[in-house]
């Protein structure tokens, strides 16, 4: 049984964006060379940007009764220590200035919070995740195993 699960999927905006860059591209291509020609530039940018999109935010943070998995990284709950949840600044800091180069990061720029877990397996050389999520309180609150109170 899953206790915790999130997608961290590209926002909306993006897929705006991706749209009006596939709108530009028909034109651009299509004014000089042809629909034919547009079509086929803007459908290729287009299937691109939606494979990429779905690839790059198909990532997925879940937490069982065994395990924590975020993106293709799973670990043994037995191994976890010390679980803060950040928010703000502390979680920007915590993929930037303060992040130890052998952390492993499930990082995603559009996702404002995180989570930071300490790592115990004297065998794993990463001694901490930081893992993007949009409940960072939730995800903690999973792993610890504590529930989620709000005022």
């Amino acid at each position: 049984m899953t206790s915790y699960r999130e997608r961290l999927s590209v926002p909306v905006s993006w897929w705006i964006v991706a749209t009006a860059l596939v709108v530009t591209l028909f034109v651009i291509v299509a004014v000089p060379v042809g629909m034919f020609g547009g079509a086929f530039v803007g459908g290729l940018a287009g299937l691109v940007l939606v494979l990429s999109y779905l690839q790059y935010g198909g990532a997925r943070v879940e937490v069982d009764a065994q395990q924590l998995r975020a993106g293709r990284a799973v670990i043994d709950r037995v191994h976890l220590g010390t679980v803060e949840a950040l928010t703000g600044d502390d979680a920007r800091h915590a993929f930037g200035r303060d992040c130890d180069p052998k952390a492993y990061l499930l990082l995603r720029s559009y996702v404002k919070g995180a989570v930071r877990v300490e790592i115990t397996d004297p065998h794993d050389p990463a001694p901490y995740w930081v893992i993007s999520t949009r409940r960072p309180e939730g995800l903690a609150a999973a792993l610890t195993g504590h529930s989620v109170t709000r005022s």
